[in-house]
Protein backbone atom coordinates (compact mmCIF):
# COMPACT_ATOMS: atom_id res chain seq x y z
CA UNK A 1 0.00 0.00 0.00
CA UNK A 2 2.62 2.19 0.74
CA UNK A 3 4.38 1.49 -2.49
CA UNK A 4 1.65 2.61 -4.29
CA UNK A 5 1.06 6.01 -2.20
CA UNK A 6 4.86 6.52 -3.43
CA UNK A 7 3.94 6.00 -6.70
CA UNK A 8 1.04 7.88 -7.11
CA UNK A 9 2.77 10.88 -5.70
CA UNK A 10 5.63 10.36 -7.90
CA UNK A 11 3.63 9.96 -10.64
CA UNK A 12 1.88 13.46 -10.17
CA UNK A 13 4.28 15.12 -9.29
CA UNK A 14 6.17 14.86 -12.37
CA UNK A 15 2.69 15.23 -14.08
CA UNK A 16 2.45 18.63 -12.74
CA UNK A 17 5.87 19.63 -13.72
CA UNK A 18 5.35 18.41 -17.17
CA UNK A 19 2.06 20.12 -17.45
CA UNK A 20 3.74 23.49 -16.61
CA UNK A 21 4.30 25.83 -19.38
CA UNK A 22 7.59 26.93 -20.52
CA UNK A 23 9.32 29.34 -18.03
CA UNK A 24 8.56 32.81 -19.94
CA UNK A 25 11.33 34.69 -21.15
CA UNK A 26 11.30 37.66 -23.45
CA UNK A 27 12.81 36.83 -27.37
CA UNK A 28 16.10 37.36 -27.28
CA UNK A 29 17.06 40.72 -30.19
CA UNK A 30 20.03 41.67 -31.38
CA UNK A 31 20.36 45.70 -30.37
CA UNK A 32 23.07 48.13 -31.82
CA UNK A 33 24.88 49.65 -29.42
CA UNK A 34 23.74 53.03 -30.66
CA UNK A 35 22.24 54.97 -33.67
CA UNK A 36 24.21 54.46 -37.07
CA UNK A 37 23.10 58.43 -38.01
CA UNK A 38 24.02 60.94 -35.18
CA UNK A 39 22.10 63.88 -33.78
CA UNK A 40 22.69 66.39 -32.20
CA UNK A 41 20.08 66.78 -29.82
CA UNK A 42 20.39 63.46 -28.38
CA UNK A 43 19.56 63.30 -24.67
CA UNK A 44 19.96 60.52 -21.78
CA UNK A 45 16.39 60.61 -21.34
CA UNK A 46 14.43 61.17 -23.77
CA UNK A 47 11.13 60.17 -22.00
CA UNK A 48 11.03 62.91 -19.64
CA UNK A 49 11.19 65.07 -22.79
CA UNK A 50 8.56 64.19 -25.03
CA UNK A 51 4.75 65.05 -23.78
CA UNK A 52 3.37 61.61 -22.35
CA UNK A 53 0.04 61.41 -24.67
CA UNK A 54 0.02 64.55 -25.99
CA UNK A 55 3.83 64.36 -28.12
CA UNK A 56 2.00 66.77 -30.99
CA UNK A 57 2.66 69.71 -28.27
CA UNK A 58 6.23 69.61 -28.97
CA UNK A 59 5.49 71.68 -32.33
CA UNK A 60 3.64 74.74 -30.17
CA UNK A 61 1.03 74.76 -32.43
CA UNK A 62 -2.53 75.45 -30.89
CA UNK A 63 -4.65 74.63 -34.49
CA UNK A 64 -2.94 71.19 -34.14
CA UNK A 65 -3.49 70.72 -30.58
CA UNK A 66 -7.21 71.05 -31.29
CA UNK A 67 -7.15 68.56 -34.55
CA UNK A 68 -5.35 66.28 -31.78
CA UNK A 69 -7.65 66.51 -29.54
CA UNK A 70 -10.82 66.32 -31.57
CA UNK A 71 -9.32 63.11 -33.04
CA UNK A 72 -8.66 61.35 -29.92
CA UNK A 73 -12.39 61.90 -28.56
CA UNK A 74 -14.11 60.93 -32.00
CA UNK A 75 -11.89 59.09 -34.62
CA UNK A 76 -14.15 56.16 -35.63
CA UNK A 77 -10.62 53.81 -35.74
CA UNK A 78 -9.47 54.41 -32.52
CA UNK A 79 -13.15 53.85 -31.45
CA UNK A 80 -13.00 50.56 -32.76
CA UNK A 81 -9.67 49.70 -30.71
CA UNK A 82 -11.02 50.89 -27.84
CA UNK A 83 -14.06 48.38 -28.16
CA UNK A 84 -11.67 45.62 -28.76
CA UNK A 85 -9.67 46.40 -25.35
CA UNK A 86 -13.17 46.08 -23.60
CA UNK A 87 -13.94 42.43 -25.88
CA UNK A 88 -10.38 41.72 -24.35
CA UNK A 89 -11.13 42.54 -20.69
CA UNK A 90 -14.72 40.89 -20.81
CA UNK A 91 -12.91 37.49 -22.72
CA UNK A 92 -10.06 37.58 -19.48
CA UNK A 93 -13.27 37.75 -17.19
CA UNK A 94 -14.68 34.63 -18.58
CA UNK A 95 -11.76 32.90 -18.31
CA UNK A 96 -10.61 33.73 -14.71
CA UNK A 97 -14.41 32.26 -14.01
CA UNK A 98 -13.05 28.84 -14.16
CA UNK A 99 -11.00 29.47 -11.28
CA UNK A 100 -14.67 29.20 -9.17
CA UNK A 101 -16.85 26.85 -8.68
CA UNK A 102 -20.23 27.44 -10.71
CA UNK A 103 -23.44 27.13 -8.63
CA UNK A 104 -26.89 26.82 -10.78
CA UNK A 105 -30.55 26.86 -9.39
CA UNK A 106 -33.49 25.84 -11.50
CA UNK A 107 -37.02 25.51 -9.35
CA UNK A 108 -39.66 23.51 -10.95
CA UNK A 109 -43.33 23.73 -9.83
CA UNK A 110 -45.20 20.72 -12.24
CA UNK A 111 -48.88 18.79 -10.91
CA UNK A 112 -49.43 15.58 -12.61
CA UNK A 113 -52.10 13.16 -12.57
CA UNK A 114 -51.47 9.56 -12.82
CA UNK A 115 -53.90 7.24 -14.35
CA UNK A 116 -55.71 4.60 -12.26
CA UNK A 117 -55.21 2.30 -14.70
CA UNK A 118 -51.55 1.91 -14.74
CA UNK A 119 -49.79 -1.38 -14.05
CA UNK A 120 -49.78 -2.90 -10.64
CA UNK A 121 -45.74 -3.12 -10.70
CA UNK A 122 -46.06 -5.50 -7.83
CA UNK A 123 -49.17 -3.61 -5.55
CA UNK A 124 -51.78 -5.94 -4.27
CA UNK A 125 -54.88 -3.48 -4.28
CA UNK A 126 -56.08 -2.27 -6.65
CA UNK A 127 -54.93 1.59 -8.41
CA UNK A 128 -56.76 4.63 -8.18
CA UNK A 129 -56.05 7.85 -10.17
CA UNK A 130 -54.55 10.62 -8.40
CA UNK A 131 -53.34 13.74 -8.63
CA UNK A 132 -49.84 15.29 -7.05
CA UNK A 133 -48.13 18.41 -7.08
CA UNK A 134 -44.02 18.53 -7.17
CA UNK A 135 -42.32 21.45 -5.94
CA UNK A 136 -38.46 21.58 -6.70
CA UNK A 137 -35.63 23.71 -6.50
CA UNK A 138 -32.04 22.20 -7.05
CA UNK A 139 -29.07 23.30 -6.61
CA UNK A 140 -26.09 22.16 -8.77
CA UNK A 141 -22.46 22.40 -8.26
CA UNK A 142 -19.74 22.77 -11.14
CA UNK A 143 -16.29 22.66 -10.07
CA UNK A 144 -13.04 21.51 -12.19
CA UNK A 145 -9.93 20.86 -9.70
CA UNK A 146 -6.80 22.74 -11.83
CA UNK A 147 -4.85 20.11 -10.56
CA UNK A 148 -2.59 20.21 -13.80
CA UNK A 149 -2.92 24.30 -14.73
CA UNK A 150 -5.16 24.26 -17.26
CA UNK A 151 -7.45 27.08 -15.89
CA UNK A 152 -4.68 29.12 -14.66
CA UNK A 153 -2.43 29.12 -17.65
CA UNK A 154 -5.47 30.16 -19.90
CA UNK A 155 -5.97 32.93 -17.11
CA UNK A 156 -2.43 34.19 -17.72
CA UNK A 157 -3.07 33.56 -21.62
CA UNK A 158 -5.68 35.71 -21.61
CA UNK A 159 -3.91 38.70 -19.60
CA UNK A 160 -1.34 38.92 -21.85
CA UNK A 161 -3.87 39.10 -24.59
CA UNK A 162 -5.92 41.92 -22.56
CA UNK A 163 -2.18 43.69 -22.72
CA UNK A 164 -1.37 42.94 -26.00
CA UNK A 165 -4.94 44.78 -26.70
CA UNK A 166 -4.19 47.69 -24.72
CA UNK A 167 -0.72 48.23 -26.14
CA UNK A 168 -2.08 47.92 -29.57
CA UNK A 169 -5.18 51.01 -28.52
CA UNK A 170 -1.86 53.15 -28.08
CA UNK A 171 -0.27 52.41 -31.21
CA UNK A 172 -3.58 52.75 -32.87
CA UNK A 173 -3.50 56.19 -31.22
CA UNK A 174 0.09 56.69 -31.89
CA UNK A 175 -0.55 56.15 -35.62
CA UNK A 176 -3.57 58.37 -35.49
CA UNK A 177 -2.22 61.34 -34.13
CA UNK A 178 0.71 60.85 -36.21
CA UNK A 179 -1.40 60.70 -39.44
CA UNK A 180 -3.13 63.74 -38.30
CA UNK A 181 0.21 65.55 -37.53
CA UNK A 182 1.98 64.67 -40.67
CA UNK A 183 -1.30 65.62 -43.22
CA UNK A 184 -1.72 68.82 -41.12
CA UNK A 185 2.08 70.13 -42.00
CA UNK A 186 1.64 68.76 -45.42
CA UNK A 187 -1.35 71.00 -45.50
CA UNK A 188 0.63 73.92 -44.38
CA UNK A 189 3.21 73.05 -46.58
CA UNK A 190 0.79 73.15 -49.69
CA UNK A 191 -0.34 76.49 -48.03
CA UNK A 192 2.87 78.11 -47.88
CA UNK A 193 3.86 76.31 -51.87
CA UNK A 194 0.70 77.98 -53.54
CA UNK A 195 2.11 81.17 -51.67
CA UNK A 196 4.90 80.88 -53.82
CA UNK A 197 2.89 80.27 -57.03
CA UNK A 198 0.91 83.00 -56.61
CA UNK A 199 3.50 85.78 -55.89
CA UNK A 200 5.04 83.90 -58.97
CA UNK A 201 1.77 84.69 -60.88
CA UNK A 202 1.57 88.73 -59.73
CA UNK A 203 5.08 89.17 -61.00
CA UNK A 204 4.65 87.19 -64.01
CA UNK A 205 1.23 89.64 -64.68
CA UNK A 206 3.56 92.40 -64.19
CA UNK A 207 6.29 91.40 -66.72
CA UNK A 208 2.99 90.46 -69.09
CA UNK A 209 2.12 94.39 -69.01
CA UNK A 210 5.66 95.18 -69.28
CA UNK A 211 6.03 93.42 -72.71
CA UNK A 212 2.73 94.29 -73.77
CA UNK A 213 3.65 97.51 -73.30
CA UNK A 214 6.76 97.47 -75.65
CA UNK A 215 5.09 95.48 -77.99
CA UNK A 216 2.42 98.59 -78.30
CA UNK A 217 5.33 100.58 -78.79
CA UNK A 218 6.88 98.43 -81.45
CA UNK A 219 9.94 97.97 -79.18
CA UNK A 220 9.67 93.80 -78.92
CA UNK A 221 7.69 91.21 -81.25
CA UNK A 222 4.81 89.33 -80.53
CA UNK A 223 7.22 86.47 -79.61
CA UNK A 224 8.05 87.63 -76.16
CA UNK A 225 4.23 88.56 -75.31
CA UNK A 226 3.47 84.80 -76.22
CA UNK A 227 6.52 83.62 -74.03
CA UNK A 228 5.36 85.53 -71.08
CA UNK A 229 1.67 84.40 -71.52
CA UNK A 230 2.87 80.59 -71.80
CA UNK A 231 4.60 81.22 -68.44
CA UNK A 232 1.85 82.69 -66.90
CA UNK A 233 -0.55 79.99 -67.95
CA UNK A 234 1.81 77.13 -66.42
CA UNK A 235 2.06 79.32 -63.14
CA UNK A 236 -1.95 79.40 -62.97
CA UNK A 237 -2.15 75.44 -64.08
CA UNK A 238 -0.06 74.40 -60.78
CA UNK A 239 -1.94 76.94 -58.43
CA UNK A 240 -5.09 75.10 -59.29
CA UNK A 241 -3.51 71.74 -58.83
CA UNK A 242 -2.01 72.72 -55.71
CA UNK A 243 -4.96 73.87 -54.82
CA UNK A 244 -6.60 70.11 -55.51
CA UNK A 245 -3.90 68.64 -53.68
CA UNK A 246 -5.04 71.05 -50.11
CA UNK A 247 -8.34 70.18 -50.53
CA UNK A 248 -7.11 66.48 -50.16
CA UNK A 249 -5.22 67.23 -47.24
CA UNK A 250 -8.57 68.84 -46.03
CA UNK A 251 -10.47 65.82 -46.27
CA UNK A 252 -8.27 63.82 -44.57
CA UNK A 253 -7.86 65.56 -41.98
CA UNK A 254 -11.44 65.91 -41.70
CA UNK A 255 -12.13 62.25 -41.88
CA UNK A 256 -9.31 61.91 -38.71
CA UNK A 257 -11.16 64.06 -36.54
CA UNK A 258 -14.08 61.67 -37.09
CA UNK A 259 -16.06 64.72 -39.10
CA UNK A 260 -17.50 64.73 -42.86
CA UNK A 261 -15.45 66.30 -45.24
CA UNK A 262 -17.60 68.96 -46.07
CA UNK A 263 -18.48 70.14 -42.77
CA UNK A 264 -14.32 70.81 -42.53
CA UNK A 265 -12.59 73.87 -43.50
CA UNK A 266 -8.97 74.48 -42.42
CA UNK A 267 -7.75 77.94 -42.54
CA UNK A 268 -5.50 79.16 -44.61
CA UNK A 269 -1.87 79.14 -42.93
CA UNK A 270 1.27 79.31 -44.51
CA UNK A 271 4.63 77.00 -42.97
CA UNK A 272 6.42 78.96 -40.18
CA UNK A 273 7.57 76.48 -37.64
CA UNK A 274 10.84 74.72 -37.78
CA UNK A 275 11.37 70.86 -36.40
CA UNK A 276 11.68 70.82 -32.57
CA UNK A 277 14.77 69.16 -31.36
CA UNK A 278 13.44 65.23 -30.28
CA UNK A 279 15.66 63.34 -28.16
CA UNK A 280 16.26 59.83 -29.18
CA UNK A 281 17.88 57.89 -26.84
CA UNK A 282 19.47 54.72 -26.75
CA UNK A 283 18.23 52.00 -29.45
CA UNK A 284 17.93 49.58 -25.94
CA UNK A 285 15.32 52.02 -24.90
CA UNK A 286 13.07 51.30 -28.22
CA UNK A 287 11.65 48.05 -27.08
CA UNK A 288 10.04 50.01 -24.21
CA UNK A 289 8.70 52.77 -25.87
CA UNK A 290 7.44 51.15 -28.87
CA UNK A 291 3.59 50.36 -28.54
CA UNK A 292 3.86 47.84 -31.33
CA UNK A 293 6.41 45.99 -29.82
CA UNK A 294 4.70 45.44 -26.70
CA UNK A 295 2.19 43.87 -28.62
CA UNK A 296 4.19 41.47 -30.18
CA UNK A 297 6.08 40.78 -26.54
CA UNK A 298 2.40 40.20 -25.28
CA UNK A 299 1.22 37.70 -27.51
CA UNK A 300 4.90 35.70 -27.51
CA UNK A 301 3.68 35.70 -23.91
CA UNK A 302 -0.09 34.69 -24.46
CA UNK A 303 1.41 31.76 -26.96
CA UNK A 304 4.06 30.63 -24.32
CA UNK A 305 1.03 29.93 -22.01
CA UNK A 306 -1.16 28.25 -24.14
CA UNK A 307 1.35 25.82 -24.41
CA UNK A 308 0.86 25.19 -20.87
CA UNK A 309 -2.68 24.28 -21.70
CA UNK A 310 -1.72 22.13 -24.62
CA UNK A 311 0.08 20.01 -22.13
CA UNK A 312 -2.26 19.75 -19.41
CA UNK A 313 -4.88 18.63 -21.84
CA UNK A 314 -2.46 15.19 -21.73
CA UNK A 315 -3.79 14.74 -18.19
CA UNK A 316 -6.60 13.97 -16.52
CA UNK A 317 -9.80 16.34 -16.38
CA UNK A 318 -11.14 16.13 -12.67
CA UNK A 319 -14.90 17.49 -12.15
CA UNK A 320 -15.98 18.11 -8.91
CA UNK A 321 -19.61 17.85 -9.00
CA UNK A 322 -22.55 18.21 -6.42
CA UNK A 323 -26.49 18.84 -6.07
CA UNK A 324 -28.79 20.00 -3.41
CA UNK A 325 -31.84 21.40 -2.57
CA UNK A 326 -35.67 20.55 -1.49
CA UNK A 327 -38.53 18.43 -3.33
CA UNK A 328 -42.12 17.91 -1.54
CA UNK A 329 -45.48 16.84 -2.82
CA UNK A 330 -46.57 19.96 -0.46
CA UNK A 331 -45.33 23.50 -0.84
CA UNK A 332 -46.32 23.64 3.09
CA UNK A 333 -43.80 20.95 3.93
CA UNK A 334 -40.93 22.10 1.34
CA UNK A 335 -38.33 23.47 3.78
CA UNK A 336 -38.88 20.85 5.99
CA UNK A 337 -35.86 18.47 6.85
CA UNK A 338 -36.89 15.05 4.96
CA UNK A 339 -37.81 17.28 1.69
CA UNK A 340 -33.97 18.17 1.53
CA UNK A 341 -31.53 16.46 -0.83
CA UNK A 342 -27.87 16.50 -2.06
CA UNK A 343 -25.47 14.58 -4.00
CA UNK A 344 -21.27 14.61 -4.50
CA UNK A 345 -19.48 13.16 -6.89
CA UNK A 346 -15.93 13.80 -8.04
CA UNK A 347 -14.24 12.48 -11.22
CA UNK A 348 -11.33 12.13 -13.46
CA UNK A 349 -11.32 12.12 -17.27
CA UNK A 350 -8.28 10.86 -18.43
CA UNK A 351 -7.12 10.54 -22.20
CA UNK A 352 -6.21 7.62 -23.34
CA UNK A 353 -6.39 6.87 -27.28
CA UNK A 354 -7.08 10.46 -29.06
CA UNK A 355 -5.98 9.82 -32.22
CA UNK A 356 -3.19 11.94 -31.85
CA UNK A 357 -5.28 15.05 -31.41
CA UNK A 358 -3.56 16.01 -28.36
CA UNK A 359 -0.07 15.89 -29.48
CA UNK A 360 -1.23 17.53 -32.37
CA UNK A 361 -2.67 20.56 -30.30
CA UNK A 362 0.87 21.02 -28.08
CA UNK A 363 2.77 20.76 -31.87
CA UNK A 364 0.06 23.48 -32.95
CA UNK A 365 0.60 25.70 -30.17
CA UNK A 366 4.09 25.38 -29.88
CA UNK A 367 4.67 26.37 -33.57
CA UNK A 368 2.11 29.26 -32.65
CA UNK A 369 4.49 30.52 -29.89
CA UNK A 370 7.53 30.05 -32.89
CA UNK A 371 5.88 32.49 -35.12
CA UNK A 372 5.22 35.03 -32.67
CA UNK A 373 8.70 35.12 -31.74
CA UNK A 374 9.87 35.58 -35.30
CA UNK A 375 6.63 38.64 -35.51
CA UNK A 376 8.40 40.11 -32.44
CA UNK A 377 11.83 39.91 -33.59
CA UNK A 378 11.00 41.49 -37.08
CA UNK A 379 8.57 44.04 -35.45
CA UNK A 380 12.21 45.04 -33.52
CA UNK A 381 14.29 45.31 -36.65
CA UNK A 382 11.41 47.28 -38.09
CA UNK A 383 11.45 49.92 -35.44
CA UNK A 384 15.24 50.31 -35.25
CA UNK A 385 14.73 50.90 -39.54
CA UNK A 386 12.00 53.66 -39.13
CA UNK A 387 13.74 55.34 -36.63
CA UNK A 388 17.06 55.33 -38.80
CA UNK A 389 15.01 56.58 -41.60
CA UNK A 390 14.39 59.25 -40.10
CA UNK A 391 17.22 60.40 -38.44
CA UNK A 392 18.91 59.94 -42.01
CA UNK A 393 16.27 62.23 -43.39
CA UNK A 394 16.41 64.72 -41.05
CA UNK A 395 19.72 64.64 -41.35
CA UNK A 396 19.90 65.13 -45.08
CA UNK A 397 17.05 67.40 -45.16
CA UNK A 398 18.78 69.63 -42.85
CA UNK A 399 21.91 69.94 -45.24
CA UNK A 400 19.10 70.22 -48.48
CA UNK A 401 17.58 72.69 -46.49
CA UNK A 402 20.62 75.60 -46.23
CA UNK A 403 21.82 74.61 -49.62
CA UNK A 404 18.30 75.32 -50.88
CA UNK A 405 17.94 78.49 -49.30
CA UNK A 406 21.41 79.09 -51.15
CA UNK A 407 20.13 78.12 -54.59
CA UNK A 408 16.80 80.98 -54.52
CA UNK A 409 19.26 83.58 -53.50
CA UNK A 410 21.42 82.36 -56.34
CA UNK A 411 18.04 82.36 -58.78
CA UNK A 412 17.07 85.91 -57.54
CA UNK A 413 19.77 87.51 -58.27
CA UNK A 414 20.03 85.82 -61.64
CA UNK A 415 16.52 87.21 -62.47
CA UNK A 416 17.43 90.27 -61.11
CA UNK A 417 20.15 90.25 -64.20
CA UNK A 418 18.06 89.11 -67.10
CA UNK A 419 15.66 91.93 -66.35
CA UNK A 420 18.39 94.07 -66.49
CA UNK A 421 19.79 93.26 -69.25
CA UNK A 422 16.81 92.22 -70.78
CA UNK A 423 15.92 96.20 -70.39
CA UNK A 424 19.44 97.28 -71.49
CA UNK A 425 18.87 95.32 -75.12
CA UNK A 426 21.34 92.66 -74.54
CA UNK A 427 19.24 89.50 -74.31
CA UNK A 428 16.06 88.27 -75.74
CA UNK A 429 13.14 88.00 -73.19
CA UNK A 430 14.04 84.00 -73.11
CA UNK A 431 17.04 84.37 -71.05
CA UNK A 432 14.19 86.67 -68.56
CA UNK A 433 11.21 83.42 -69.05
CA UNK A 434 14.42 81.21 -68.22
CA UNK A 435 14.89 82.94 -64.68
CA UNK A 436 11.80 83.44 -63.65
CA UNK A 437 11.20 79.40 -64.31
CA UNK A 438 14.15 79.28 -62.03
CA UNK A 439 13.04 80.95 -59.23
CA UNK A 440 9.74 79.42 -59.39
CA UNK A 441 11.06 76.02 -59.34
CA UNK A 442 13.77 76.69 -56.31
CA UNK A 443 11.47 78.41 -54.20
CA UNK A 444 8.99 76.01 -54.56
CA UNK A 445 11.36 72.97 -53.96
CA UNK A 446 12.60 74.87 -50.60
CA UNK A 447 9.44 74.85 -49.61
CA UNK A 448 9.09 71.18 -50.21
CA UNK A 449 11.89 70.53 -48.33
CA UNK A 450 10.74 72.57 -45.16
CA UNK A 451 7.21 70.45 -45.57
CA UNK A 452 9.36 67.27 -45.69
CA UNK A 453 11.51 67.80 -42.61
CA UNK A 454 8.52 68.78 -40.63
CA UNK A 455 6.51 65.71 -41.35
CA UNK A 456 9.93 63.09 -41.15
CA UNK A 457 9.89 64.74 -37.42
CA UNK A 458 6.69 63.68 -37.02
CA UNK A 459 7.61 60.25 -38.26
CA UNK A 460 10.34 59.85 -36.14
CA UNK A 461 8.80 60.81 -32.92
CA UNK A 462 6.25 57.70 -33.95
CA UNK A 463 9.31 55.91 -34.94
CA UNK A 464 10.42 56.50 -30.90
CA UNK A 465 6.56 55.34 -29.98
CA UNK A 466 5.36 59.15 -28.82
CA UNK A 467 6.36 59.24 -25.59
CA UNK A 468 4.49 56.00 -24.32
CA UNK A 469 6.80 53.80 -22.33
CA UNK A 470 5.35 49.60 -21.63
CA UNK A 471 5.10 50.66 -17.25
CA UNK A 472 1.91 50.65 -18.32
CA UNK A 473 0.47 47.85 -19.05
CA UNK A 474 2.00 46.40 -15.59
CA UNK A 475 -1.48 47.20 -13.85
CA UNK A 476 -3.68 46.15 -17.05
CA UNK A 477 -4.70 41.80 -16.09
CA UNK A 478 -7.91 40.59 -14.63
CA UNK A 479 -7.82 39.12 -11.21
CA UNK A 480 -10.02 36.91 -10.45
CA UNK A 481 -11.74 37.59 -6.99
CA UNK A 482 -14.66 36.15 -4.85
CA UNK A 483 -16.62 39.14 -5.58
CA UNK A 484 -16.75 38.99 -9.03
CA UNK A 485 -16.88 34.94 -8.96
CA UNK A 486 -20.43 36.02 -7.01
CA UNK A 487 -21.50 38.31 -10.01
CA UNK A 488 -23.44 36.38 -12.93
Amino acid sequence: MKKLVVIGLFFFSGVCVFARSPKYKKPDVTIPQSWQTPAPWQESNPTDQIPKGTWWKVFGDEELNQYEDRALAANQTLQAAIARLSEARASARVTASGLYPELDAAPSVSRQRVSGNRPLLGATTPLRPDTENTFTIPFTLNYEVDLFGRVRKSVEAANASVQASAADLENVRLLISSELAADYFQLRETDAEMAVVQKAIDFEKRGLDLVDKRHSGGAVSGLDVAQQETVLDSSVAQLYLLQQQRAQDEHAIAVLQGLPASSFKAPVRTLNTQPPPVPIGLPSELLQRRPDIATAERTVSSANSQIGVARAAFYPNIPLTGGGGVESRDITTLFNAPSFLWSLGLSAIEPLIAGGRLHAQLDFADSVYQEDVANYRESVLVAFQQVEDALSGLQALALASNSQKKAVDDADRSLQLANARYNGGLVTYLDVITAQEQVLTNERLATQIEGQRMVTSVYLIKALGGGWDDSSLDSIRVKASLKQALKQ
